[in-house]
């Protein structure tokens, strides 16, 4: 058993006392409406969702019109208490108990939306997606595509009341009262290395998180498109014992199968490690138990992908950490500084520990350069983009018009073919590796349309890249894009250009994508230790710092290259 950090209660209690007055607002009316339109009710402090905000929906009303049972049953989407018992109130019996509210849930634009009668008590609703969430809590952004349409059927019951005979499972929200109800929470793997913790973004209702996480985590896996990248401690026979994890005075209790009993302990660490850092969001401390009592277990130690806060730029006289209030001052990297001096750079990528570096130069060619003072020209391909050195030392080269031809580079010399890489695009204008080396990250052009796609990168015993897993679509980019970073382990950054005006889109890896105005002419973004932490290198050699979701401030001047960092040393 141990802890992870602890949730400030403030805001709980803020919202406990706001919904307080809300309901006391309520008891002071004289009564309350038993016809009429049906709406989602205010929300209101539940004792099972850990403090957090939620909805309690109107049930129908007597004599309500078809119309309204079905805009009520939509709002009853809101609910999820009782398994969404207040969205089954307008279902007949024998549908009540056969309609899955968990199939999943489409996000829609607000106001975007049509219910229309197509027939007596048949009615079809058309939305304007925004994203879907499926059974185990995955978003995809919906992008540009088109309407959806959903169907309901009515019947009058002998009470003389409507209810819904047919409905699509899952449910209905638009993106505001979606980001009221549910949340985005982390399922936390390893890479395969048991090295790095590697973060799977899932949506769940806050209501119940605490079961909802630990139940895709231990009895459900990664992504389909991660399957490959990644690794878990969890094992058939260490399943839950079953579906529900308390959690009491901020201590989440998950009870496991028998089988855990048997278990070696850098097993349980590993597994002890996943629960705490993934449900860290909604508990203090988490206990493995096996017919109630306790598991002996510690979290492991894993390497962290933070990186330094300080901006790592070259400039004409010297290459390392910017400081001071022009960043005028530069610390060096003992022997990779005076290595990449000599060297005339468009683009640098250094590795976590600071000892090797992948250059693309003036010439367009690829090379690795070593804190030793060794330099490989690795690959003198046309049109090469900006390289990215994975954690094992691969560097990753692709020409701009051959996105397939993906090459990885090893620090022995070896060249491995990445297969299967980023199918069906026409052209690759930037890509990126995850710091953990689990992802690749890369903006293609897609038909007309410049997009942004992850994968997950699938290597052999030794780390060599061998092809990459399933393609996912994270978001269509305004217009082309000219750099790319990680933010951190589920963000990415890109600067595109829209009608002439420079954009930074900024994405989470299952979550929504935003964008906001860029200084002009922006040649590279570099992620820094937080999302507001990013900073700029334009045309000009002026470098910018983020301030705030809006704002850029210049920070220096005379930058020749802005770098990207992998990591920090152990």
């Amino acid at each position: 058993m141990s802890r992870a950090s602890g949730r400030g209660g403030v805001r709980g209690i803020l919202t406990t006392v706001a919904a307080t007055v809300a309901l006391v607002a309520l008891t002071a009316c004289g009564s309350l409406p038993t016809s009429g339109p049906v709406n989602a009710g205010k929300p209101i402090p539940d004792t099972d969702s850990n403090g957090s905000v939620v909805f309690l929906p109107d049930g129908p009303s007597k004599d309500a019109t078809p119309q309204q049972i079905v805009e009520g049953f939509i709002a009853a989407g809101s609910g999820p208490s009782d398994n969404w018992g207040t969205a089954r109130e307008f279902l007949t019996p024998e549908v009540k108990s056969t309609w899955n509210p968990r199939a999943g849930v489409t996000v829609y634009r607000p106001g975007e939306r049509t219910l229309r009668q197509v027939a007596e008590g048949e009615y079809t609703l058309s939305v304007t997606p925004a994203a879907t969430i499926d059974a185990t809590g995955e978003l995809t952004v919906s992008g540009d595509s088109g309407d959806i349409s959903l169907s309901f059927t009515l019947a009058q019951q002998q009470d003389g009341q409507w209810r819904i005979t047919q409905a699509p499972d899952g449910i209905v929200l638009d993106r505001s009262r979606f980001e009221a109800v549910y949340a985005s929470y982390s399922l936390q793997f390893f890479d395969p290395t048991w090295t790095y913790l590697v973060p799977d973004q899932r949506w769940f209702p806050t209501q119940y998180a605490a079961t909802s996480i630990a139940e895709a985590l231990v009895d459900g896996g990664p992504s389909a498109w991660l399957e490959g990248s990644v690794s878990t401690a969890f094992v058939d026979g260490a399943r839950l014992a079953q579906v529900a994890v308390p959690v009491r005075s901020n201590v989440a209790s998950v009870s496991l199968q028998p089988g855990a009993r048997s278990l070696g302990r850098d097993v349980l660490d590993r597994m002890q490690t996943q629960l705490q850092t993934s449900l860290a969001p909604v508990a203090d401390q988490v206990d493995m138990l096996v017919d109630e009592q306790p598991l002996t277990a510690s979290a492991v130690s894993v390497r962290s992908t933070r990186i330094d806060s300080r901006p790592l730029v070259r400039t004409a006289e010297a290459f390392g950490f910017a400081s001071g209030a022009s960043g005028s001052s530069i610390e060096e990297i003992p022997g990779l500084s005076d290595a990449l001096l000599p060297i005339s750079a468009l683009d640098i990528e250094v590795n976590a520990d600071r000892t090797e570096a992948a250059v693309r130069d003036t010439a367009g060619a690829v090379s690795t350069v070593g804190s030793d003072g060794a330099v490989t020209r690795l690959d003198t391909r046309p049109a090469l983009i900006a390289p990215s050195i994975d954690p094992h030392g691969y560097v990753w080269s692709v020409p701009e018009n051959a996105p397939g031809a993906v090459l990885a580079f090893g620090t022995d010399g070896t060249k491995a073919d990445v297969k299967d890489a980023w199918p069906a695009a026409a052209q690759i204008t930037a890509q990126r590796v995850s710091r953990d080396g689990t992802r690749v990250a890369a903006v293609v052009r897609d038909g007309e349309r410049s997009v942004l796609w992850v994968a997950g990168i699938l290597r052999d015993r030794d780390g060599a890249p061998t092809g990459l897993g399933a393609i996912r679509v994270l978001g269509v980019l305004p217009g082309p894009a000219t750099a790319l970073t990680w933010i951190d382990g589920s963000t990415l950054a890109a600067v595109t250009v829209d009608q002439g005006d420079q954009y930074l889109y900024t994405q989470e890896v299952g979550g929504f994508g935003a964008t906001q105005r860029t200084p002009d002419a922006a040649t590279t973004v570099a992620g820094g230790v937080q999302s507001g932490g990013l900073r700029l290198r334009d045309a000009n050699g002026q470098l910018y710092a983020q301030q705030g979701s809006t704002n850029w401030q210049n920070i220096a001047a005379g930058i020749v290259v802005l770098a990207i960092q992998q990591g920090s040393p152990r």
